[in-house]
This record gives C-alpha cells, sequence and structure tokens, in this order.
C-alpha cells in the first residue's frame, strides 16, 4: 500500500463517494468498519449538512473515513443554450407535474464553507473532483493532518496534482459511472476518454504519487489487475451503490441489474456535465441537445429526478452507473469488502501459481 495512506485501513478498497445521497453515513461507516476506506460525498449539500454527516459517522465508527469536495466551477454555460434547453424540458416538468429548477442556483457549492469545516474539524482524507485544488489548500490540509487526493482523467491533470502537492491521485477510468472528473469541461474532448488500464499505466509513468484507480471495477479480480498495473488503491462506486446500506433509491439499485437496461452512456442530459448512466428514455430523448451548462442544467433538472423518483419512474432518473453495473453484487457493505478482499487474494495467489509454471 502507498505510503500516503499506509495504515489508515487493510484493504486496497475505497468506497467510491457518490453524490446525490447513495454516500450516506451508514453506508461509508459499513465500509470503513470492514477495512476499507468509506467516502461521504459533500457535492449538492450544504456545509451544515456535511458536517452532520461528519458527524453521523463518527458516531457509527472510530476507523477512518474521507470526504469528497467538488471544486467550484468556472462559467462556461450559454445563457441562450440553457433557456433552449429549459423549453425542450418543458414537457418533463408538465409530466412530473412539478416546475424545473432555478439554473442559478450557484456554481461554487459551497466550497470555502466546506472546506473551512474540514480545516477546523480534520478528517483523515479529502479528495477533490472537477479540479484540483491551490498548492496553499492542500499544505493547509496536510499541516491539520488530512492526506489531500485529487481526481484526475489525463497524464496532464495528474501532473497538476503532483504540482499542487497532492498526497495521492484517484485516476479515474471513461469506464467510470457518474460524472468525469475532468478539470475542465471541454465539450471538443467528449467521447475520447481513456480507459482506466491504459491510463493508471500512463499517470504511473508520469508521476511520482501514488495511485487510487477508478472506473468500472466490480470483482477482486480486477483490483488485483489496477494493482498489476500501477495502482495502489481501487476504488468502487457502482458495486457499493446496490447495497442495503446505500443512500440511492430502491428503484436505482434494482435498475443495475434489470435486462431492461442494457448498456450505459456518457451524457449531459441531466447535469450539463458529462455523465455516465444507464440509458433511459431521458437521456436518450434529452441527451443529444443537453448544453455545456454544469451546474446550471443540474439545477434545472433536480426535480424533474425526484419526481420520477418518487414516481419510482427510472425512465426519469439519472441512474449513474459504470460499464460494470451488470456484475452488481447485493451485498451488504461490509460483507463486500471482505468478499472483495477475498477474491483479491485469490487471484494474486493465481497469478503467482501461473508465473511458478
Amino acid at each position: 500500500m502507498s505510503s500516503a495512506l499506509n495504515g489508515l485501513f487493510p484493504h486496497p478498497i475505497v468506497q467510491a463517494p457518490m453524490a446525490g445521497g447513495a454516500s450516506c453515513p451508514e453506508l461509508v461507516a459499513a465500509v470503513s468498519e470492514a477495512g476499507g476506506l468509506g467516502f461521504l460525498a459533500a457535492g449538492y449539500k450544504t456545509a451544515d449538512g456535511m458536517y452532520q454527516e461528519i458527524k453521523q459517522v463518527r458516531g457509527l465508527t472510530g476507523h477512518p473515513f474521507g470526504v469528497n469536495l467538488f471544486m467550484p466551477q468556472p462559467e462556461v454555460a450559454d445563457p441562450a443554450a440553457v433557456d433552449v434547453y429549459r423549453h425542450q424540458l418543458a414537457g418533463e416538468a408538465t409530466w412530473y407535474r412539478t416546475p424545473l429548477g432555478d439554473p442559478d442556483g450557484g456554481r461554487d457549492d459551497g466550497y470555502d464553507a466546506k472546506l473551512a469545516i474540514l480545516l477546523d474539524d480534520p478528517v483523515p482524507v479529502v479528495s477533490f473532483t472537477f479540479g484540483c485544488p491551490t498548492r496553499e489548500v492542500v499544505h493547509a490540509l496536510q499541516r491539520v493532518g488530512t492526506r489531500a487526493v485529487v481526481t484526475v482523467t489525463t497524464v496532464e491533470e495528474a501532473q497538476a496534482a503532483q504540482d499542487a502537492a497532492a498526497d495521492a491521485v484517484c485516476v479515474q477510468g471513461v469506464e467510470a459511472g457518474g460524472h468525469q472528473g475532468t478539470h475542465r469541461d471541454n465539450p471538443e474532448t467528449d467521447g475520447a476518454g481513456i480507459g482506466l488500464l491504459t491510463l493508471v499505466t500512463q499517470v504511473r509513468e508520469a508521476v511520482r504519487l501514488p495511485i487510487v484507480a477508478t472506473g468500472g471495477i466490480m470483482r477482486g479480480a480486477q483490483i488485483a489487475a489496477v494493482l498489476t498495473a500501477g495502482a495502489d488503491l481501487a476504488q468502487l462506486g457502482t458495486a457499493f451503490l446496490v447495497a442495503p446500506e446505500s443512500g440511492a433509491p430502491t428503484v436505482h439499485k434494482e435498475a443495475m441489474t434489470d435486462p431492461l437496461f442494457t448498456r450505459t452512456e456518457l451524457t449531459r442530459a441531466f447535469s450539463g456535465r458529462p455523465a455516465r448512466g444507464l440509458v433511459n428514455r431521458f437521456l436518450r430523448e434529452h441527451g443529444p441537445y443537453a448544453p455545456v451548462a454544469y451546474p446550471q442544467v443540474h439545477h434545472m433538472t433536480a426535480p424533474l429526478r425526484k419526481a420520477a423518483a418518487r414516481a419510482g419512474d427510472p425512465q426519469g432518473m439519472a441512474l449513474w452507473a459504470g460499464q460494470g453495473h451488470r456484475l452488481a453484487r447485493t451485498l451488504p457493505a461490509g460483507q463486500l469488502v471482505e468478499v472483495l478482499a477475498a477474491e483479491l487474494d485469490a487471484a494474486r495467489a493465481a497469478s503467482g501459481q501461473r508465473g511458478a509454471a
């Protein structure tokens, strides 16, 4: 295990921070109790909401856990394009009997307030998505005993994280469910993401930082593969989304292995930023026309997605899922950590046996 995270937890297994409710305190605590690293998702929460969940996790486990922050976003949206998309969604608002959300609901996700709390009352690990914090922020976290991890999707982003003195990088392959954690939302690169094994190898050769690999990992043998490729830890999201402790809606959990949903796609339909989810009606109808406008589109579609979830309608929800979703196992989170660790050990033993032969 990497020196930056050495001693925090025994298994090289990290539960991905899934914003939107899945990464609730119960899930985080269960993973950490089992010897992995549970992660709270602070995205889309208020600073106080994040703090209350941190307190809940501490009440459930004394083991280390992490908190993920969204970096503030620059203004990239064309207001005219957002307005056009709003008109295109009018039928959805009528169907679900709910008004569309305010696209101007804020771009910084309460970053400064959340960071202030994490500096005042530190947690073991803080990770960042949608950008790289400044060297000053990283050093401030390190001074209070927090390890800083930056999500990256390219070698250049990994080098920026190293320049910022990050303790590790979370290398996200294109297979990953949910949002691609790119530092800059460039529509010209839509669909041009790199597969996890290739990206891990590229980053391993480019930077000296420890690597957390994430994207499509569902089995212990896959963990063994990314560790062999140069990663120090493996991060899994979709695998934990279906756990009973997960806060994801039941209809979302069931969709992971529902034969009706056969594939995933990267889409801007729900948030205005590329994110991988199961292909459903909403994605098919609105994905081709969704503008480059995060978080404006996220704010606008939030009431629709919540209404669809209340109605138990998976066709109107953002069913975030990695490419390995059909491999999902409905196991308690702690048991899943144990199964993954056993599979990892078995894969390593088999690899050693093959090498000896």
